[in-house]
């Protein structure tokens, strides 16, 4: 599959310091150090400003989304001692994350409702053979293996959502397969996901119950990471059945009738797109896979978008990132004053973390 070809930054452990619940009394607060701006390239500051690092203190942490007022992140980080993504929030500025997830099972793919009073994210902590699969894994950790990324389609992974504090754990699917990387319409009606349960990763829609489900897209090879453009009449998503491993972006439209490529390049990886809340453009990674994934470099990439019920638009091209850094999974603030993204080499250590910047064009 095409995850076999991510860098590993994203998935090998993470430390992290404070793994408290939500909902458990949290550690002495400690001042949050002062903010230290980091260097942008001369191409990078065509497009923003003041650099600086969200999470601190963690060897690794990524994939952050907003909450709907942009004063909270959501994100995935491997805890002391244990082989898993779980899922962590924190204040923007605070930097203190607190575990909201179960503790066991793998988890990935975390986003806030729209009125902040829930976080849904997927977890595999019903595998009947979790203590089994937990072992596998730490042998294998434990053995120097896994060294590259390969994403786990988990038959057991299903999607949850729960209260902001941690608790009132509820199932949202429950099928034979894979079911993951979901994200909310603009009104929270919707949750749009991908799923196996058709044999192979395609993407769905569901109301945010988990009734009505409706298959959109269903193409040989993955289809998935998919995101609701701002009016909620459009999906962005990324695939890779034109070539296998090598992503392209898409988009569809919402009753799935007109599927359109945005991204035509078969030597270049494009993946985790994610749309401005103007709808005026979108943002996703690339790198040259023409001479293989040894030496890619992911950077950042902008194109213009417009669209009417049935067509979608892809215009102009822009880079945004060229660091030495592998910057990957960019998202937009709320207000589209902010842009944030995982990227390695970029803080002090070199480790994957999560970044944030001020979005010049979203200041305007």
């Amino acid at each position: 599959m095409i995850a076999r070809l991510i860098p590993a930054i994203f998935c090998l452990p993470v430390l992290l310091l404070n793994s408290s619940a939500w909902g458990q009394p949290p550690a002495e607060k400690e001042p949050s150090p002062a903010i230290e701006y980091l260097e942008l390239t001369e191409l990078e500051s065509e497009h923003m400003t003041n650099l600086r690092q969200v999470t601190m203190g963690l060897p690794r942490a990524g994939e952050g989304y907003f909450s709907s007022d942009g004063e909270w992140v959501v994100y995935q980080a491997y805890p002391v001692g244990y082989p898993f993504y779980q899922i962590y929030v924190q204040k923007l500025d605070e930097r203190v994350p607190r575990r909201i997830s179960t503790g066991r099972g793998r988890t990935t793919c975390a986003y806030f409702t729209p009125d902040m009073k829930s976080i849904m994210f997927a977890s595999s902590h019903s595998d009947p053979d979790i203590d089994a699969t937990e072992l596998k894994a730490r042998e294998l950790a434990a053995a120097g293996g896994r060294r590259r990324y390969e994403w786990d389609f988990d038959p057991h992974m299903e999607i949850y959502v729960t209260k902001i504090d941690g608790t009132g754990l509820t199932r949202l699917t429950e099928s034979a397969g894979y079911d993951a990387e979901g994200s909310y319409s603009s009104d929270g009606k919707q949750i749009v996901f991908t799923s196996t349960r058709d044999g192979d990763p395609d993407i769905f829609i569901m109301d945010a119950d988990g009734d009505n489900v409706k298959q959109i897209v269903n193409q040989p090879g993955y289809d998935g990471g998919p995101f609701f453009s701002p009016d909620n009449k459009w999906i962005i998503f990324r695939s890779d059945r034109e070539e296998e491993d090598m992503l392209q972006v898409r988009a569809v439209s919402v009753d799935g009738k007109h599927d359109i490529r945005l991204t035509n390049n078969l030597k270049q990886v494009n993946w985790c797109p994610y749309f401005h809340p103007s709808g005026d453009y979108i943002i996703w990674s690339g790198a040259d896979y023409s001479r293989g994934p040894r030496g890619a470099n992911f950077d950042l990439w902008m194109m213009e978008t417009s669209w009417t019920d049935t067509e979608f638009q892809g215009g102009k091209i822009t880079q945004v990132t060229d660091h030495a850094a592998a910057d990957v999974l960019p998202v937009f603030s709320p207000d589209g004053t902010k842009l944030m993204w995982t990227a390695t080499k970029r803080g002090p250590d070199g480790s994957a973390q999560l970044f944030i910047a001020d979005w010049k064009r979203g200041l305007k």
